[in-house]
C-alpha cells in the first residue's frame, strides 16, 4: 500500500507533463505553418499552450528540437487528412480526390492546419538538420501515399509520376498563396488539376 501511495504522485506528474508536452507540440505545429519557422518563438508557443516560458526546457533540449517535433506533428496531421480523403472514395477515384482536396480553396485559405510542405517549403533549406530530416520524412511519405493510389503501384513509373504529382501540387499551392490576385490563384489550381488528371478523368 505504501509503495502504491508513493507511486501515484509520480504517475500523476508524468501524465501532467505528457499533457503539457502535447499542448506545446500542437501549438507549435500550428504556429510553424501560420508564421513560419523563423516567426515561431518559444515564448509565444508556451503562452499559446498555457505554460510559462521557463517550463520549456523541461520538455525540449532546444528550440530546434521543438520545431522538429512540430514538423513531425504537422506532417502526421496532413497524412491523416489525406488518409480520410482516400478512404471516403472508391480506389479508382482516390488520387483525383486527393488532388482536389489539396488544391481546394479551403486548403488554400487554411495554411495553419494544412500541409506543412506547401506552408514551409521555401524555409526548409535554411533549417537545422533535425528539422530538415522531419520535413524530408514527410515529403517521402507524401510521395509514397500518392504512388500507392496508382494502378501501376510497385513499378518505377508509379514512383516517378508520384514525384511529379507531389511537386506540382506543392508548388501550385505555394504560388496560389503567394499571389494577391484571387483569379490567378484559382487559375493556377485549376490548371494544375487539369494537367495532373489521369487519362480519361
Amino acid at each position: 500500500m505504501i509503495a502504491i501511495m508513493r507511486k501515484a504522485p509520480t504517475n500523476i506528474r508524468t501524465a501532467a507533463k505528457e499533457a503539457s508536452h502535447e499542448r506545446i507540440v500542437q501549438a507549435a505545429a500550428r504556429a510553424i505553418r501560420r508564421s513560419g519557422y523563423d516567426g515561431t518563438g518559444v515564448a509565444d508557443i508556451m503562452k499559446e499552450a498555457g505554460l510559462t516560458h521557463g517550463a520549456f526546457y523541461a520538455h525540449f533540449e532546444s528550440r530546434d528540437a521543438m520545431l522538429a517535433e512540430a514538423a513531425e506533428r504537422a506532417g502526421a496531421e496532413a497524412n491523416a487528412v489525406a488518409a480520410k480523403v482516400i478512404a471516403a472514395v472508391p480506389p479508382e477515384q482516390s488520387l483525383q480526390a486527393l488532388m482536389q482536396v489539396y488544391l481546394s480553396k479551403e486548403h488554400l485559405a487554411n495554411i495553419e492546419t494544412g500541409c506543412p510542405v506547401s506552408a514551409l517549403g521555401s524555409e526548409m533549406p535554411r533549417q537545422s538538420p533535425e528539422v530538415r530530416r522531419a520535413a524530408t520524412r514527410h515529403i517521402k511519405e507524401m510521395v509514397d501515399l500518392v504512388a500507392r493510389q496508382s494502378p501501376e503501384w510497385g513499378q518505377p513509373s508509379a514512383h516517378e509520376r508520384a514525384l511529379v504529382t507531389v511537386a506540382t501540387m506543392v508548388g501550385t499551392l505555394m504560388l496560389a498563396r503567394a499571389v494577391d490576385d484571387p483569379a490567378l490563384s484559382d487559375s493556377l489550381c485549376s490548371a494544375a488539376l487539369k494537367s495532373l488528371a489521369p487519362s480519361g478523368a
